[in-house]
Order: structure tokens, then C-alpha cells, then sequence
């Protein structure tokens, strides 16, 4: 039980391929083709691409349009 209040004490910087989708709200088809075109950017640290937190948060501000909203 201690462990698992530890874990959750902890804050994620990255996210795996799935959650980073998820984050994004695309499937991860859709992620790997934003990776693959160089709009996103994983860490290579392990076998599996980790996605930084600040690096999705770039992409979006890169990427996203000023809505009406925002005037």
C-alpha cells in the first residue's frame, strides 16, 4: 500500500504512446505519423519513445490556430 501512495505522489513528466495519444486526443496511429513527420519529438531513453509533457504542450501552442475566442 505504501508503495502505491508513492507512485501517486510522484508527478509523470512523460507519457508512453498511449497516454501521449490520449493527451492529444488522437489515436496512436495519428501520434506516430506526427512523430514520423518531425512534429513531435520523443525522448529515446528506453526502448519506447517517452513524450515529454512540455513537449506536447509545444506542439500544441506550434500548431494550434487562434480561435475567435481568443480576440
Amino acid at each position: 500500500m505504501l508503495e502505491k501512495e508513492h507512485a501517486e505522489a510522484v508527478p509523470k513528466l512523460g507519457l508512453n504512446r498511449i497516454e501521449a495519444a490520449k493527451a492529444l486526443s488522437v489515436s496512436p496511429a495519428t501520434l506516430d505519423r506526427l512523430t514520423a513527420r518531425g512534429l513531435l519529438r520523443p525522448c529515446r531513453v528506453t526502448y519506447r519513445p517517452i513524450y515529454w509533457i512540455g513537449e506536447l504542450e509545444r506542439f500544441l501552442k506550434e500548431n494550434s490556430k487562434p480561435s475567435e475566442w481568443s480576440l
